[in-house]
């Protein structure tokens, strides 16, 4: 099947360690469906993880390569697609820095991310507290000059934060973070981005900052891109809850296949089916959340659980069963391409210099319109 070369397609994922299953139905699987369709440039946001843990470095080397080998093991093919490392591609920053110069702070301040980044710093403060966030904001004249000022409030019980707590947090490069994941789009002129309905909005910043640098240089070098609308499937954790390594609820991609015949004899059921024969809720139940990504014959297994015609323990053992053959094969190459690191750098270093090329093309675009030597 021949490649739409004309749509390009951008999307990247932060180093925050292995991937899950969540992570693969959730985003990877349909990176690998899209590989074949389009030219694809994937990579591993590192450049982004030092928005919020800039002073927790230390593992993001190795968590980049281990998402490398990760998304090798779920399918994605260098032939096929472009993998690189953000902080790479030193193009990425100049583009960055340029592109910032344009964008205005207000658009920055009102940006969806920048109250879900903050969010998600809040639970880690707060041991995983879930916390609704309210962000005021007021502007004062005094002189002339506009002071603006935050009062973020944490609901649920817990306290307000310092002034001192808020500036801290939000440092330069948290507040650009929409500007760094625009350039990441623009750079290589993708036409279309991978999201889901509720991402949408995180988009619109970059379309933004190409209508203002039309507006500004008279140029339609930078490319407006378009969401790629994709169906995502929700994989929730082995305790209900959303699947997350804090919550120590995952199964990994590539895990030892008896881990993961155990933990799935673990998950959460409806616990108002006391025995075996009791009639069962499907909805809300972890056991059937997998089923109707695994089992072809999910609406079939729901009718049963309702009519009471089988127990929990058989169902799980049932799901494992249409998992397991999935399990073996991402165990297996995970094994294979995690054996050879030195393999895995000398992929990354070709595959940089691909992404390197691409992005130099609009840079060196964006740089002549701007009347930069």
């Amino acid at each position: 099947m021949s490649k739409e070369e004309n749509n390009i397609i951008v999307s990247g994922m932060r180093p925050t360690g292995r991937l899950h299953l969540g992570n693969y139905h959730g985003a990877l699987k349909n990176w690998v469906d899209l590989q074949d369709k389009y030219k694809c440039y994937f990579f591993v946001a590192d450049l982004h993880a030092l928005t919020t843990a800039y002073d927790r470095t230390e593992n993001i080397a190795n968590n980049s390569y281990e998402m490398v080998i990760d998304w090798l093991t779920a399918g994605l093919d260098s032939k096929k697609c472009t993998l690189f490392i953000q902080s790479h591609i030193p193009q990425v920053s100049e583009l960055n820095l340029l592109l910032g110069m344009i964008t205005p702070v207000g658009w920055l301040l009102r940006n969806p991310s920048y109250k879900e980044q903050l969010t998600e710093i809040f639970k880690k403060k707060y041991a995983g507290q879930e916390a609704n966030i309210k962000i005021e904001r007021a502007e004062q004249r005094e002189g002339g000059v506009v002071q603006l000022s935050q009062k973020v409030t944490l609901a649920g019980g817990l306290s307000e934060l310092t002034e001192q707590e808020l500036n801290e947090l939000a440092v330069y490069g948290f507040l650009g973070y929409p500007v760094l994941m625009a350039t990441d789009i623009l750079i290589h002129k993708a036409s279309m981005v991978p999201v889901g309905q509720d991402q949408v909005a995180h988009l619109e910043i970059a379309r933004d900052i190409v209508r203002r640098f039309k507006d500004i240089y008279h140029s339609d070098i930078l490319v407006e891109p378009k969401p790629l609308l994709t169906k995502v499937s929700r994989v929730p954790g082995l305790d209900g809850r959303k699947m997350s390594k804090s919550y120590n609820n995952t199964i990994e991609l590539g895990e030892d296949v008896d881990a993961v015949r155990k933990k799935v004899m673990t998950m959460f059921t409806d616990p108002n089916k006391k025995r075996a024969n009791d009639p069962g809720n499907p909805d809300g139940c972890v056991v059937f959340s997998f089923h109707k990504i695994y089992n072809p014959d999910y609406e079939k297994r729901c009718a049963e659980c309702k009519a009471g015609a089988l127990g929990c323990v058989q169902c799980k053992k049932d799901l494992f069963a249409f998992m397991e053959p999935e399990v073996k094969e991402f165990n297996e190459k995970r094994k294979i391409f995690s054996s050879d690191r030195a393999e895995i750098e000398k992929l990354l270093q070709g595959e940089a210099k691909e992404a390197m090329r691409s992005a130099q093309v609009t840079l060196d675009e964006v740089r002549k319109t701007m009347r930069l030597a």
